[in-house]
């Protein structure tokens, strides 16, 4: 047997086990670690713009919480993106 002709049934060996993966049906362990890390690229950048808006409402003087809300609504805002574009590459 040539190099070539090795490497053409570890190729199509390889294939057919890729499609046999694509075709079994998803584990409760596959699914946990999917929501879970869709989860975590939604709440990530919420709580960070939280914790970066509190500590720039700290700098002004007087209460205010303009900065800390406004970062949250920006971390929705990019979290729904993160988790968009995870699951729309997963298809």
């Amino acid at each position: 047997m040539t190099d070539r002709d090795r490497l053409l049934e570890d190729t199509s060996k390889d294939v057919h086990r890729l499609e046999k993966h694509e075709q079994a049906p998803a584990t409760w362990v596959g699914i946990a670690f999917y929501g879970g890390t869709v989860g975590l690229l939604f709440v990530v950048p919420i709580v960070g713009g939280a914790y970066l808006g509190r500590w720039l409402d700290s700098l002004a003087a007087g209460y205010s919480v303009r900065w800390t809300v406004s970062l949250i609504v920006l971390g929705i805002a990019l979290g729904a993106y993160n988790a968009y574009h995870f699951m729309k590459g997963r298809q």
